[in-house]
């Protein structure tokens, strides 16, 4: 049985801006005005100076002369940096394996790839100037993608195994066995904001960098190795991104130890921001994977042994690609129970550029493996894929243990499947679009309803810390610094709320601050799915500790009980009487004590041996499910989505109408990566779908004809996070397998009983090849 939930304080219900209340994101009416400062907006010192990079145009080759005396002729340029100027660490790698240069010494390895810096007093003079640049190079041969990178043996990590029992075995006893190869396409963060850092030079050699990042401490660290000096002497700030997706959480060290560098050598401030073209072909996308799996089951489609291999292209260097496809590991189970498993990542390095997160961490990449393998079971027995879906779910005090050996506690999927499947009308549904089916020729329809089953927290133990700086002024206001980052998501106002409801006041008396080094250290990146419920308890420590103060306080002072101080709304009871929270901050201060608190968190419980791959990476599970219907032209392999319906576990939601967002943004960024988004890259190694004109994101036209989102009504998170709250940040993104799904069983229509060969982005000319294959194989 769950422990009891706490509940807010009964006198937060009237509070405006509660925990569970709709309260509008806290920069909603800035971001409508047109009047949210972003990096690029704030004031420029006086003599700030702007950057632009000059970039590799070889996928691979030796440097034999970098030419660069046209670059320092050009008018109003300051200064051109090269690898030789960098006083401290050439290099911004996020893992011990220091493969990240800044700028390229000797060897370039991808196109796009920065080679010199150009400081000029305007940004379009440097860029200009950037182009002037004349290199030699001495080509060398390069591997271009996945497969190129397994034959030849090229890779940025060790290839790692998970495995439970002995799958060979079991698949050989199977009664049926089914083996195929699909590839999974990559995907570009496409924040609407590029990527900036404005670095000024302080005082005594110290270093303040502006930077749109969701890694402020990182890139604190790497400024100051790149600098040559220590921690102390950078800080860092960052009020709010427009947009990261976790593109911005390893990667804007780049661009922030280049500005820095530049700003000490020309002792002025210096901004470098790329145009959305550069940022494109200088940063990291989504992981591309290959997928080979050989599975075998029985006649209900359960399975009995499963071998996956995963292959993903790393690009140039490690970057986050090893806890990456270490998560692409942990996700292959999704919502299943697989007896006898063996799954082998390869990460796989390529001359292309460093890929690095993005929503859900491989996550994604994962769970579509073992989603289409069980379609393709589904498919062969010409079974119904939810009843294949059913047979293999996790179970409720069996059948519950990973294969990375943690427990599936608190298992809600087989109850929300089955409420999915009857408030819209699965059954129905199915019936109705096989009876279309068999009536139109070229119009086809397909169904698709897919579980989500995603772990929150690092998969690092360490990483899972927050810290939290909360101060009460003698007016009654507040102000809040924690370590989290905002890029659209809500979480400011989100620890806000966390806040209001502790001291039983409204949030409009909380200003939560921009992230800053200088007030709250180590912060791990706002990443993972873990913002809210890693930044919220620490907010929540440090308000309980300032609130546990000012109850002593106020009995001492007052002569009464601790018992007899009860906080209510901007008010607090005090024996007989009732005095303002403002009242009682000012008496506080005045009789000295301390009106600031420091907050600290760390996710219990998790630990795991990477080793053995053992033990409980995860607090919990995040939890929903997607049924979606579309339509395709068989002629031109031109679709629409018809309707989609998703129900969806956040726990006791802080916010519900900033969660709902999420829900909805989140699957229509799934929906993009595994239909319109495509990542093409030339023959030289070049990418050629590098703009808003090549590069296809959803569209309004795109969004569902009807969309249908529900929240689960919960009595909240089994475990103690905040208020009892879940993640909601990553885990919709994959909901959007189910219109991948809905496409395969639509194109299987045309041709019942046969495989459909389709691989992800499921483009209208994709849909059209694996239409002309289906149609030409024999049933």
């Amino acid at each position: 049985m769950n422990p009891p939930l706490p509940s807010p304080p009964a006198a937060a219900d009237a509070i405006r801006g509660r925990v569970g209340s709709a309260q509008p994101h806290d920069s909603a009416h800035l971001h409508v005005a047109g009047a949210a400062p972003y990096t690029d907006d704030l004031p420029e010192p006086r003599g700030t100076l702007h950057a632009a990079l000059g970039l590799s145009t070889q996928a691979h080759a030796r440097i034999r002369a970098l030419q660069l005396d046209a670059v320092r002729a050009q008018p109003d340029v300051v200064c051109v940096l090269t690898a030789a100027d960098i006083p401290g660490d050439n290099d911004f790698a996020a893992t011990p394996a220091h493969d990240d240069p800044l700028l390229a010494a000797d060897e370039v390895n991808y196109c796009g790839q920065p080679l010199f810096l150009v400081v000029a007093r305007s940004r379009d003079a440097a860029r200009r100037a950037a182009r002037l640049a004349v290199v030699d190079y001495e080509p060398l041969p390069a591997l271009l993608d996945i497969d190129a990178a397994l034959a030849a043996g090229s890779f940025v990590l060790p290839s790692e195994t998970m495995q439970r029992g002995d799958a060979a075995a079991a698949i050989a006893a199977a009664p049926h066995v089914l083996n195929r190869r699909f590839y999974i396409g990559g995907q570009e963060q496409f924040y609407l904001e590029g990527m900036i850092a404005l670095a000024i030079p302080r005082e005594d050699g110290c270093m303040q960098v502006l930077s749109s990042t969701q890694h402020p401490s990182e890139v604190q660290h790497k400024v100051a190795q790149a600098l040559g000096v220590h921690a102390k002497d950078v800080s860092v700030e960052c009020r709010r991104m427009g947009g990261g997706f976790g593109g911005k959480e390893s990667q804007p060290a780049l661009f922030a130890g280049l500005a820095a560098i530049a700003a000490r050598h020309c002792r002025q401030p210096v901004k470098l921001r790329p145009d959305r073209d550069d940022d494109f072909l200088i940063t990291g996308k989504r992981h591309d994977f290959r997928v080979d799996y050989r599975v075998g089951f029985d006649a209900s489609g359960r399975v009995l042994g499963l071998e996956l291999e995963l292959a993903s292209r790393c690009g140039y260097s490690a970057d986050l690609s090893g806890a990456i496809n270490d998560r692409a590991m942990m996700h292959a189970d999704n919502a299943y129970w697989l007896p006898a498993v063996r799954v082998r990542s390869h990460r796989c390095r390529t001359h292309t550029q460093s890929n690095t997160a993005f929503r859900g961490f491989g996550g994604p990449q994962g769970m579509l493996a073992i989603e289409q393998t069980l379609d393709d079971i589904a498919r062969y027995l010409q079974l119904d894929a939810l009843a294949v879906r059913r047979a293999n779910l996790y179970g409720i005090g069996e059948r519950d243990i990973t294969p990375y050996g943690m427990r599936v506690e608190d298992n809600i999927l087989p109850a929300l499947l089955d409420e999915l499947a009857a408030s819209a009308d699965y059954a129905g549904r199915r019936a109705a679009v096989d009876a279309f089916n068999a009536a139109s020729p070229w119009l086809k329809r397909g169904l698709a309803l897919t579980p989500v089953k995603f772990g929150i927290s690092f998969t690092a133990t360490w990483l899972n810390q927050a810290g939290a700086l909360l101060l009460l002024y003698s007016d009654g206001t507040l102000q809040l610094n924690h370590g989290g980052t905002e890029m659209g998501q809500g979480l400011y106002t989100k620890v806000a709320q966390v806040v209001a409801s502790e001291l039983c006041v409204d949030i409009e008396r909380i200003r939560v601050t921009a992230a800053d080094t200088g007030k709250v250290p180590n912060a791990s990146a706002t990443a993972a799915s873990s913002g809210a419920d890693l930044n919220g308890k620490a907010a929540q420590d440090a308000a309980r500790q300032l609130k546990a103060r000012l109850c002593a306080f106020a009995a001492r002072h007052w002569q009464v009980a601790e018992s007899e101080v009860e906080f209510r709304r901007n008010r607090v009871r005090v024996g007989p009487q009732e005095i303002a929270f403002a009242e009682l901050a000012h008496a506080a201060w005045f009789a000295r004590v301390p009106l600031a608190a420091q907050g600290f968190y760390a996710t219990p419980k998790i630990h795991y041996d990477r080793s053995r791959w053992q033990g409980r990476p995860f607090y919990y599970f995040a939890c929903g499910a997607a049924l979606s219907e579309v339509e395709i032209d068989t002629l031109t392999g031109e679709y629409r989505l018809c309707r989609v319906d998703i129900l969806h576990d956040v726990g006791r939601s802080l916010n519900p109408a900033i969660d709902r967002g999420q829900i909805e943004g989140g699957f229509v960024q799934g929906m993009g990566w595994l239909t319109s988004e495509q990542l093409v890259h030339a023959a030289d190694g070049s990418l050629r779908t590098h703009s808003p004109s090549t590069y296809k994101i959803p569209t309004c036209r795109d969004w569902p004809r009807e969309f249908n989102v529900a929240i689960r009504a919960s009595r909240g998170n089994s475990e103690d996070t905040v208020f009892r709250s879940k993640a909601v940040g990553e885990p919709p993104l994959m909901l959007a397998i189910s219109v991948f799904l809905a496409l395969k069983d639509a194109i299987g229509a045309a041709a019942p009983g046969v495989a459909v060969p389709l691989s992800a982005p499921a483009t209208p000319e994709a849909v059209l090849t694996a239409l002309d294959a289906v149609r030409a194989s024999p049933p």
